[in-house]
């Protein structure tokens, strides 16, 4: 833990929590995936229409959920990620655990990491155990994504991702979200994760953005680890 961590964590807490409530203590791995190379990178938006207003909405994926960042924050070596969950589909949606979290390079090789769940080796304050979570149409869910910049061992080189992935669940299709700039991990080899948490209602509901010009596969290398 660096000094003045506390008085960090608390600086990183209120930026996000302006976009989304907070949630979030078993540490475990998720198996790594590889990104298509010929995928877009995150951001990347549908060729425009005439104008704004006749720009069609993202289509909802066949999964009837979309996962999106909500913006980051850093302070004093730590990073925080907002993610945000919607349930775009027709039929209740049920979450009861943490999302699945998949790190490429500029390549978009997969980084090997451990997914810390609820973060508790990282920092503290983002480990409430999982609870069941059941979304209605257009409701939303929350979670933080979690690391430090942190270099122990000049000898090692250090990590930095460039794009990420975040499944609802083991086995469930993945998004590609913006990490709003580098996952630098120095040469910790772990990342964090809080629990989804079903988000205050009154929070404004951002615009969906315009759905990519193409959707990045992704497979599973054997014996990876993130």
């Amino acid at each position: 833990m660096i000094p003045r961590d506390t008085a960090a964590l608390r600086r990183i807490t209120a930026t996000v929590a302006s976009t989304l409530a907070l949630g979030g203590c078993t540490p475990g791995d998720h198996r790594g995936q590889g990104g298509d190379p010929s995928g877009p990178p995150p951001g990347l938006r549908a060729e425009p229409g005439p104008t704004a207003s006749t720009e069609p909405p993202a289509e909802c994926p066949t999964g009837g959920v979309r996962i999106r960042s909500t913006g980051g924050d850093a302070a004093m070596g730590l990073r925080a990620l907002g993610l945000e969950l919607v349930n775009c589909g027709e039929h209740p949606y049920q979450l009861n655990g943490y999302p699945v979290l998949h790190v490429f390079d500029e390549t978009r090789e997969p980084i090997m990491l451990r997914v810390v769940n609820g973060a508790k080796e990282i920092t503290s304050g983002f480990d409430q155990p999982p609870r069941q979570v059941i979304l209605a149409a257009g409701e939303r869910a929350t979670a933080v994504v979690l690391w430090r910049n942190l270099v122990t061992d000049s000898t090692v080189v250090a990590t930095n991702g460039e794009f990420l992935t975040v499944a609802p669940a083991a086995g469930q299709p993945a998004d590609e979200v913006d990490p709003d700039g580098p996952i630098d991990l120095g040469n910790t080899g772990r990342i964090g994760v809080s629990a989804w948490k079903k988000a205050d209602p009154s929070t404004p509901v951002p615009a969906p953005p315009p759905a990519p010009s193409a959707v990045p596969s992704s497979v599973s290398p054997p014996g990876s680890r993130l």
